[in-house]
């Protein structure tokens, strides 16, 4: 009769979490072993005890193995990946000397709501002196782009409509280019902006704002009807999202053949108000993704769909744009996966503390307070 000492314990568990292969190898010793633990007396033979404890054993030693060798990675990760710099005067010339233009988030980089964020007018200002190229690519679907032409209009901004993309912009483009037939309808659960997009681009659209003032109550015999011929469903930021539009859209997506899921973006929340945080499109699109068991096909930030798009218009190569945004997995990431350099401003939903944490893995080339840190910087 033999024990095995509690010691032994955490090392076998370990190995028989390891692997399926291991489970099925070791599962001879599994119930001995268990009794064992549990302090009760097992007839063990004096070999199968030994394999046992040489498991065990073995598996120790690679676990300790394995936690060197990735603190040693990590060491070594952290030697080759510098940690992100703040913005100064040397490094805001060589930015600026870089690059052909700058890529701007609107939301918390050039506004918070309806207040232009400090220093943006004469920043904008100074870099268009300086012969450099200005694109505002924003995930807000709210507004089209002629919206928010007029939006930069009334904080004085010389900005015009083909200098701005917006996710609402980027749905009308995915569905054009794919093709999407002109028989075929799309249900929106968003507000005005992808609806006007989408009928400019020659779509006829369902849902809306419109839909936001119907109710449904849930009663005996209640059957919900549906337009079996809308083909896509675009989510959205959505103030009005009710659960009719939940419906309407998962009924779409589930039951009419071929029916697109597209996403505008999955920001979990945004600076829609000068104050505070809202929550962002991220949250309705969870909610349909949740009832369809779907996942949507994003066009904004951070999928290449927008930089493809802005490649072909202006002909740019990317190492010669810089991303400007306030976002680590949009805006940085967006950027980064272009092969663009990117600058992280501080005025938005990402504070320094976040960017500097050690769960972070999305860091930018440059960091600073604000759009004016370039120009102040650069009048150094």
């Amino acid at each position: 009769m033999v024990r095995i000492s509690k010691a032994d314990e955490v090392p076998w568990r370990r190995t028989m979490r390891s692997s399926n292969a291991d489970v099925r190898r070791f599962r001879h010793f599994s119930r001995p072993y268990a009794a064992a633990v549990a302090g009760r007396p097992t007839a063990l033979s004096r070999e199968s005890r030994r394999l046992v404890l040489l498991m065990a054993a073995g598996e120790a030693q690679k676990e300790s193995e394995e936690r060197r060798g990735g603190e040693a990675l990590m060491a070594d990760r952290v030697r080759k990946e510098p940690p992100c710099q703040p913005l100064s005067p040397q490094t805001a010339r060589s930015l600026a000397e870089s690059v052909d233009a700058f890529l701007f988030d609107c939301d918390g980089v050039i506004w918070k709501g309806d207040k232009l964020i400090e220093g943006v007018s004469e920043a904008l200002q100074a870099l268009r002196s300086m012969g450099k190229k200005l694109v505002f690519v924003t995930n807000n679907s709210r507004k089209s782009r002629k919206q928010y032409a007029k939006k930069f209009a009334a904080f004085g901004l010389d900005v015009s409509e083909d200098e701005i993309f917006s996710s609402s912009f980027a749905a009308a483009m995915f569905l054009k280019l794919k093709n999407f037939p002109k028989d075929k309808k799309v249900y929106v659960v968003g507000e005005e902006g992808i609806l006007e997009e989408l009928e400019l681009a020659g779509f006829t659209c369902l849902g809306g704002p419109e839909d936001g003032k119907k109710n449904i109550q849930l009663k005996s015999n209640l059957w919900f009807e549906h337009d079996k011929s809308v083909g896509a469903v675009v989510v959205g930021l959505d103030q009005h999202i009710n659960f009719y539009k939940l419906q309407y859209a998962t009924l779409c997506i589930r039951e009419n053949p071929g029916c697109l899921f597209i996403a505008t973006n999955r920001d979990a929340v945004g600076h829609f108000t000068d104050l505070q945080e809202w929550p962002g499109a991220g949250c309705m699109v969870a909610a349909i993704c949740g009832s369809t068991q779907r996942e949507p096909i994003v066009v904004g930030k951070p999928s290449t769909f927008v930089m493809d798009f802005l490649l072909e218009r202006f002909q740019f190569d990317t190492s010669k744009m810089c991303m400007v945004g306030d976002r680590l997995d949009t805006d940085i990431l967006f950027g980064q996966n272009a092969g663009c350099k990117t600058l992280l401003v501080l005025s938005g939903v990402t504070t320094l503390l976040e960017l500097q944490s050690p769960s972070n893995s999305i860091h930018p080339d440059y960091y600073a307070r604000s759009v004016f840190d370039v120009i102040e910087l650069l009048r150094t």
